[in-house]
């Protein structure tokens, strides 16, 4: 058993972090008798899955719903994590693409409406992202 020192140690995760974590039911610690937190090693993949997780862009409410497909009467296997996540290939690429789009407009019209860059008269002649809404509709597409 491993005290929220040393999960947050071997983690890198805030032990604020774990506690609001356990909050949300994303990990699970018992109590010792003193009533201080005691965590399975276990809890470190869980941690580990939950920061890869949030770095792809799931939100909490995803990851718990995630972590909630994993089997509650063993540790999971490599298999078991492997069969989680390869869904996420697709989001993943999804992402990438996101962030080209993105990195191949930081010169460009954004599509906001101030029609102050000279190249807006090419690509946003009066202000037709406009009628799309408000804010860079080019970049938020």
């Amino acid at each position: 058993m491993l005290t929220i020192t040393d999960v947050s140690r071997r983690s890198g995760i805030a032990s604020s972090a774990l506690r609001f974590y356990e909050e949300r039911g994303l990990i699970a610690s018992e109590r010792a008798g003193s009533g201080h937190r005691r965590y399975h090693r276990s809890v470190l993949r869980r941690i580990a899955f939950i920061a890869f997780a949030q770095r792809i862009g799931l939100t909490l409410e995803e990851i718990g719903a995630e972590l909630a497909k994993l089997p509650a009467d063993r540790v999971p296997s490599r298999r078991d994590w492997s069969q989680l996540s390869g869904a996420w290939a697709k989001r993943i690429d999804e992402r990438i693409a996101e962030l080209q789009r993105l990195r191949s407009g930081l010169t460009e019209c954004i599509g906001c409406g101030c029609l102050s860059i000279d190249r807006c008269n090419l690509a946003n002649p009066a202000d037709v992202a406009g009628r799309k809404g408000p804010g860079p509709r080019y970049w938020l597409g």
